[in-house]
This record gives C-alpha cells, structure tokens and sequence, in this order.
C-alpha cells in the first residue's frame, strides 16, 4: 500500500527482541525505535509482558517492534512471562538478541541463541553497554551499542534493514491470477456479523491488489449477484466470495466461470495451501466425540451467527451427522500441545503475519493432526472443493 502508516501489521516485518532480565533490552529498543515504548528500570522483570507496537521505522520501512519479557524470569509467573516470550518467536521475521556486553554470553543467552537458529529465524546479536566497555563483536552477525549514548545505534538499525530487504515478500494476494483489463466479482454479506460502516481487511486488500495489477471489480452482495453478473458485458475472469456464502453463490455462478473464496487467496498468500487442501478431507474420518479446534487469527466480538463458533460446527456437524467437542482460539492463542485435537480448522489469517501461519501449519504436521481451512473446508462440504480451486493450476490437480 502507498500509505505505509496504513500497511496492515500483518505486512509489516516483524522485529522481536529478546535477551535476559537487565541486559538493556527494552532500553535498545527505544533507542532503536527513538520512542519510549517500553518502561526502563534498574529493576529486574520490568517488562513483564510482550511489548507490540507498529510504527514506521527508517530504514526499514513499516515494522511491528516487539519487546519481550526477560528469558531468565523467575518463580511461577516468571515461567509463564518466560513461555510467552518463546511464543513471539514464532511470528518473529527477525530476532534481536540484546546481551550485556560487560557481562558477556550466558547459559540462557547461548540457549537462546541455539532455539533462534533451530527455528530457522534471522537473528542479530547486540552486546549492549559498549559505552562500559566489555566483550567486542566478533562476527557479523553481531554488533557492539549504547542504548545509553546512541553509539552504533543507527549501525543496527541498516544491519536489521538488510536482514529485511532479503526476505521482502514480493508474493500477491490474487494479482498474479489477473491481467490487465480484467474484471473480477468480489462478493462480500453485509449480516449482523459484519463490522458496521466499513469492509474486513481481506475484501480491501483484494480490492487494492486488483486495482495494482490494472484489473477492474464489482463489489456486491449475494442477493445482487445474479443481476451483476447479467449486467456485465463480458463474463468476469473471477468471482471471489466469502467462504460462508459458499453455498449460495456456486448456484448463481456458472460453471464457465471460475470462483473462489478470500480465505482460500489468503491461505495461498501465507503459504499453506496445500496443507489445508489435503487436511479437508480428514472431516471423513472423525469419529463422534472427537475434539475439534478452531483457531481465529483476530480478536473480533464473537456474533450470534459468528462463523467460527456456530456456523462452522453447525455444518460439521451436519455433514458428518456427528457430535464433537470444539475449542475455539482467538489472536495470539494457540495451543503448544495439539495431539489432543483431530482436526484443526484456521481462519485466513489475514491479522497473522507469514511466519506464525506457517508456523502453526508446521507444528500440526509435526505432531500428524490434519489441518485446514475455513474456506478449504467451507467449499469441500458444499462440493465444490474442486472448482474453488480452478485459479489455481497447481492446487486443482490435487483434487
């Protein structure tokens, strides 16, 4: 998007910090971000919980900043501050390691450095306090500071903007699948669901990247969709809908034309797919009493006619003609343990950024628990798995 101030955070690189408790940690991220986003104190344990602030950050361009509680915390709760402060790995495109420069590695900083390099995250390694002297940078991917003076300050700053600039995401919701001239159907129910006076952030970033690739669209609802289609010189090249419209809608578009859903493009864009396509299938072979988790990516006020916590199990429900226990997750929860659960149903994660979906696609690979998507699985239980993935060449052949 043009206005970065406006580039959703889950396009935003995210920049998560990390080190022990009094290394300087959220001092250098101040003086990294030259904002007091987080509280500095001579105390032990002052950030007691991640830090998140979205900004614009120079070099960089836009960044999600997370600050995070010291990796040494103690006691019950520590351990607690502790295991969230792991999870922000899991969505971390780059890793900040602050260290105390006068003090040098430690158990628990070497530890940590050993779980950033296992989880495949870019890291650099600060030793903060260089205004004390202490132990000097010895390889590249580390660099000496004063959170206290601002020396080096700007040096990392162009170290973690050249970490950025490798991993830019050049990928495109659904422009790839258009040229230009080409005209697409975005069809997107207004119901007591739906936030009032403006679209969800999917059906505006489908909208922008249309526009990007020199398409044109039509915007409308499902009881119009028939008449715009009509109205239409030429047949649209696509019509996209809202997973939940699913059923409605494969009956007023014709089979010459090819549809698909917002949730099915984000799972393409966040890279999973194939994993949701091939987990559709596992509703097959639930057996009654199964548990069931359906994790949203936002943290939206659930709805009477919420699509995740009532419309999603009612259809599995009747599709299988059994009951099951669902969970629900919303935002940043997920569960660590997922072997208890024999499906796993995700929205499109468009709050999410790249790494934590791919991360939560992973760990349920891992542990062998089948895992799809709200539109995947929406479209196979409508029938229509096959024809929802038409645009995509690669995707259909599966079917």
């Amino acid at each position: 998007m043009a206005d970065l101030n406006q580039t959703p955070s889950a396009n935003r690189v995210h920049i998560a910090f990390f080190g022990k408790r009094n290394a300087g940690k959220s001092s250098v991220v101040n003086a990294v971000t030259g904002q007091n986003i987080s509280i500095v104190s001579d105390v032990k344990g002052t950030t007691t919980d991640p830090v998140q602030k979205a900004m614009e950050l120079l070099p960089l361009g836009p960044v999600v900043i997370i600050d995070t509680p010291g990796m040494d915390d103690e006691g019950t709760v520590g351990e607690l501050r502790v295991q969230r402060a792991r999870q922000v790995l899991n969505k971390a495109d780059i890793a900040v390691l602050v260290i105390d420069g006068t003090v040098g590695k430690s158990a628990e900083d070497l530890a940590l450095q050993k779980l950033i390099e296992k989880k495949g995250v870019p890291y650099i390694i600060v030793l903060n306090k260089a205004d004390l002297g202490g132990f000097k940078a010895e390889n590249d991917n580390e660099i000496a500071v004063s959170a206290k003076t601002g020396e080096h300050i700007f040096e990392l700053k162009e170290k973690l903007a050249a970490i950025a600039a490798k991993g830019q995401n050049t990928k495109v919701i659904l422009g790839d699948l258009l040229e230009r001239g080409d005209h697409v159907v975005l069809v997107t129910p207004i119901d007591s669901s739906a936030p009032k006076g403006r679209m969800i952030l999917p059906q505006v970033q489908a909208i922008r990247d249309i526009l990007d690739a020199g398409a044109t669209c039509s915007v409308t609802q499902v009881e119009e969709l028939a008449g715009v289609l009509n109205g239409l010189k030429t047949p649209p090249k696509l019509v996209v809908t809202d997973s939940q419209a699913f059923g409605k809608v494969k009956q007023i578009v014709p089979e010459s034309i090819k549809l698909t859903s917002f949730s099915i493009l984000f799972a393409r864009y966040k890279g999973v797919l194939e994993t949701a396509v091939r987990g559709a299938a596992a509703i097959e072979n639930l057996k009654a009493g199964d548990r069931i988790l359906i994790s949203e990516g936002c943290t939206h006020h659930r709805q009477c006619g919420d699509i995740g916590t009532v419309k999603l199990p009612a259809w599995i429900r009747k599709h299988t003609g059994k009951d099951f226990e669902f969970e629900f997750t919303s935002g940043g929860g997920f569960p660590e343990d997922l072997l208890p659960y024999a499906l796993i149903v995700h929205c499109g994660g468009c709050m999410l950024n790249e790494r934590e979906m791919q991360f939560r696609q992973s760990s349920a690979e891992e542990k062998g628990v089948p895992y799809t998507n709200y539109g995947i699985l929406i479209a196979y239980i409508n029938g229509i798995l096959k024809r929802s993935l038409a645009p995509f060449d690669e995707y259909a052949s599966m079917i």
